[in-house]
């Protein structure tokens, strides 16, 4: 068990201990109107920053904001280190909802581990908000009752950044993927847009994962002779090949990388000069308007090494305002009770936030609002610190995400 997981543990045993130092009918009146929310993501690996520390961050300001605590609702959180490992995070998974009385399981970015939460969740009749993960069979062929899903998917991410490659002369393509659900998910909705728009998948290579050296890979894409080098992989494994095509000089000569999963702390590690040009899709910028500035400078005391939140972080702020108010709404107890009560509670609200504006769930489980095309700042352009993103196109919300009708969700009523 890592470290982190520990802590959260024995703070869940020691907030059971108070309880039960209350009168019995008092504890258990507390335990009924205490609601425990399980973050469970990387803490410690290669999407330390995309997640981690950052999102309980975002968690504990979603409470603070909520006001459920000034209505009598204790909300308790534990954390845990899922190592990018489906047993690892299913394990803690289990041990929570089943020992320490967790009623929602968020974040869990890493595609395998989120599928293997989603089937332990919907077991057991909790919650299950995913925030980081990109496969979108989470609401396609793995759609659950009990689960939401938050933030960005695959098919997302393939239509807004792939399609515009495309539509600026990147008809030729050769994949890196990171070899485990996500990216084979990524290349897969990546390379049906390609070919709908007239273009050509010439080739790709799986890679290891997480990976350090992409250098023989680099080759294999530029001996492909494509025009456009697709990322299917996230956090470290972008960065480190974003920085070996620079110094390969890759993009000196033309070819153009498609980050499809690219979050603003990947851009921070690289840094202005090396990742000046390229363009990724995001549903959350710090700098897009007032609100969400508002939101990160509420947050920004508390994000580990001042880093501004990314959409991943974000969009767990986002999951926890909006489920708060479903449980004020039904009432802690009504809302522990059942996990697909609150669930179809949550899909019946509009969700409106500082983090992530207005959206709507759909009965599918896809949380689905506009999606933004960025592309990144060359250092003469950026005016300070962070100002990283100028916008190039938004997307309707409705038109962001796969259709309902295309996605193969049995919960979808033909």
């Amino acid at each position: 068990m890592s470290e982190i997981n520990r802590r959260g543990l024995l703070a869940g045993a020691a907030a059971t201990a108070a309880f039960g130092a209350l009168p019995v009918w008092q504890a258990r009146a507390q335990a009924q109107n205490t609601i425990r929310i399980g973050v469970l993501n990387d803490q410690s690996g290669l999407y330390r920053d995309v997640n981690g520390p950052g999102s309980v961050s975002c968690v504990r300001q979603a409470i603070a904001d909520s006001g459920v605590t000034q209505r009598g609702i204790n909300v308790e959180v534990l954390v845990g280190d899922h190592q990018n490992r489906p047993d690892v995070g299913s394990n803690i998974a289990r041990q929570w909802m089943d020992r320490d009385g967790v009623d929602v399981i968020l974040d869990v970015p890493t595609s395998s581990v989120a599928l293997a939460i989603n089937t332990v969740v919907r077991e057991r009749n909790k919650i299950f908000l995913n925030s980081s993960a990109a496969t979108s069979d989470l609401t396609g062929a793995q759609c659950s009752p009990n689960t939401i899903h938050w933030t960005y998917d695959t098919y997302m991410l393939a239509k807004s950044t792939g399609g515009a490659m495309v539509r600026a002369g990147g008809d030729t393509w050769f994949f890196l993927t990171a070899d485990y659900a996500f990216g084979h998910a990524l290349e897969r909705d990546t390379s049906n847009f390609v070919r709908a728009a007239g273009g050509r998948v010439l080739g790709g290579v799986r890679t290891p994962f997480p990976g350090t050296d992409f250098s023989g890979f680099l080759v294999q894409a530029q001996a492909s002779r494509a025009k456009v080098i697709g990322l299917a992989n996230a956090g470290g494994d972008t960065i480190n090949s974003i920085k070996q095509a620079a110094e390969f000089g890759l993009t000196r000569r033309g070819v153009k990388l498609a980050a499809l999963l690219m979050f603003i702390s990947d851009v921070h590690s690289l840094g202005l000069e090396t990742a000046q040009g390229l363009v990724c899709t995001e549903t959350f910028y710090w700098d897009l308007n007032d609100r969400t500035r508002a939101f990160t400078q509420r947050v920004l005391p508390s994000m580990p090494n001042q880093l501004r939140p990314g959409m991943g972080q974000a969009g767990c702020y986002s999951a926890v305002i909006h489920y708060l108010k479903a449980v004020a709404d039904m009432g802690a107890q009504q809302a522990k009770a059942s996990g697909i009560e609150t669930v179809n509670r949550m899909k019946a609200m509009p969700t409106d936030d500082d983090a992530m504006g207005q959206g709507s769930i759909r009965p599918d489980g896809r949380r689905i609002q506009p999606s933004y095309l960025f592309e990144v700042k060359s250092p003469g352009e950026s005016r300070g610190a962070w100002d990283y993103y100028k916008l190039l196109q938004t997307t309707p919300a409705e038109e962001a995400f796969r259709p309902l009708s295309e996605g193969g969700c049995s919960l979808v009523r033909s």
